[in-house]
C-alpha cells in the first residue's frame, strides 16, 4: 500500500473502518481475550480492525527482500557483529553506570584521536520497548568514531521489568549523565530507532531543571519511530507493556511537542522513515514532523529510499550513510534530494488548502 492510499492528515487511518468491518472478527475476539484486564476494548468505529492494526504495527511483515523471520535474524546478527567489532577495535568504556539500577548502563566508544572536546552521539535501541540490548546495537560506532565522534549506546530496562515511564526516566538520566561527565562536549546528538526513536523524542519534552543540568543538545535523529502510542494499546505488543490509555497519552510526544518550547532554537530534529515501512509507520513519522513544525522546532523529514524498518538502521554501519553525518550541518547529505523541511511544508500549504503528504 502506498502512503497516498492511507488518507490525508486529519483522517487518521487507524480510526477509520469500512462498514463491512464493523464488529470484530473471531480472530479479533481471540486477541482481545488475551489482553490485560486493564484494557478496555476499542470502540469499532475508532479502529481499522484488530487484525489489520496488528499487521500495520508488525514491521517484519513489511520487509521486501527477506522473510519476516530471516529479516529479524539478519538484523540481530548485524548488530551483534558490529558490537563485537567495535569492542575489539575501538577505545571504549563498557558497562558504565549512569544510575543505581542493574540495567542503567552505557557503553562509550571514542575516536582514535584524543581531543578535549568531542561531539557525542547517543543511541537508543528499538524492540518495541521489550527486546533489544546495548550489547547488540553498536551499528554506527565505526563510521562515527572515524569522524571524530564519541558514541554512547544506552541500556534501559525493557518490559516487563521496566514500565514505559521508567524507560523514559532512565533515558533522560542517561543524557544528563553524559552532559555531566563530559561538560565540554561539542554537542550531544540523540538517535533512536523504532521504540528508541520514541524515547529520543520524549527528550524534546524533558524537564532538565529536575536533573540539575542542561544538555548541549544539537540534533535528534528519529528513525522509523512511534510517537502516538494509543494504537499500540490494541496490538499484541501491549501484552508485555501493559499500557493503559492514560499511560499511552502521557508518553506520546505527538500530543505534546507542538506546545513545547525548544530550549535551543538551533537544535535540529530529523524525522526519518524507510520506504518499505508500513503505512502506519509513515503516518506516525509524518504527523510527528508536522507537530514539530507547528511547535516551531527546526525540523526536517526524509523518506529513505529502498530500505525497510530494519535495513534503515543496519545501514548505520556504512560510513557514507546519511544518518552517520554528524556535525554543524548533519543534514547536508539530504540537500538536492527528496526532502522536506518546515519551511517547504509551509510553502506548500500556503499554495494549497490541501495538507501536504510526502511524495
Amino acid at each position: 500500500m502506498a502512503i497516498s492510499d492511507v488518507g490525508l492528515p486529519g483522517e487518521v487511518p487507524w480510526k477509520k473502518m469500512s462498514a463491512e468491518r464493523r464488529g470484530f472478527a473471531v480472530l479479533d475476539r481471540l486477541v482481545l481475550n488475551s489482553w490485560p484486564q486493564v484494557i478496555h476494548p476499542p470502540r469499532p468505529h475508532k479502529v481499522l480492525g484488530l487484525q489489520e492494526l496488528e499487521n500495520q504495527y508488525c514491521p517484519s511483515q513489511w520487509v521486501v527482500r527477506l522473510g519476516a523471520e530471516e529479516a529479524l535474524r539478519t538484523y540481530s546478527q548485524i548488530g551483534i557483529e558490529a558490537t563485537r567489532r567495535a569492542r575489539a577495535t575501538r577505545k571504549s568504556l563498557l558497562h558504565v553506570p549512569y544510575g543505581d539500577g542493574e540495567g542503567e548502563k552505557v557503553d562509550i566508544y571514542f575516536p582514535d584521536e584524543a581531543a578535549e572536546a568531542l561531539p557525542f552521539f547517543l543511541f537508543f535501541h528499538g524492540g518495541y520497548w521489550q527486546s533489544g540490548s546495548k550489547d547488540e546495537s553498536a551499528f554506527m560506532v565505526d563510521p562515527l568514531t572515524a569522524q571524530g565522534v564519541a558514541v554512547v549506546i544506552v541500556a534501559y530496562d525493557i518490559a516487563p521489568k521496566g514500565t514505559l515511564d521508567q524507560m523514559v526516566d532512565q533515558v533522560t538520566r542517561s543524557v544528563a549523565f553524559v552532559q555531566t561527565r563530559y561538560p565540554s562536549n561539542e554537542g550531544i546528538y540523540l538517535c533512536g530507532h523504532s521504540a528508541g526513536a520514541h524515547l529520543a523524542a520524549m527528550m524534546l519534552l524533558a524537564n532538565w531543571t529536575k536533573h540539575g543540568v542542561m544538555p548541549n543538545l544539537k540534533g535528534f535523529f528519529l528513525v522509523s519511530g512511534v510517537f502516538d502510542l494509543e494504537p499500540v494499546i490494541y496490538t499484541s505488543q501491549n501484552v508485555a507493556l501493559q499500557l493503559t490509555l492514560e499511560d499511552a497519552q502521557r508518553n506520546s510526544p505527538q500530543l505534546k511537542v507542538a506546545q513545547a518550547q525548544p530550549v535551543d532554537p538551533t537544535c535540529r530534529v530529523l524525522v526519518v522513515v524507510g520506504q518499505f515501512d508500513s503505512p502506519e509507520f509513515h503516518r506516525q513519522s509524518w504527523e510527528f514532523y508536522q507537530a514539530l513544525c507547528q511547535g516551531k522546532w527546526k525540523a526536517s523529514f526524509e523518506q529513505l529510499h529502498d530500505v525497510d524498518h530494519f535495513e534503515i538502521v543496519e545501514n548505520l554501519t556504512q560510513k557514507d550513510n546519511v544518518l552517520t553525518q554528524v556535525g554543524p550541518h548533519p543534514w547536508q547529505p539530504f540537500r538536492g534530494r527528496q526532502h522536506r523541511s518546515c519551511r517547504s511544508l509551509l510553502d506548500v500549504q500556503t499554495r494549497s488548502s490541501r495538507p501536504a503528504w510526502p511524495t
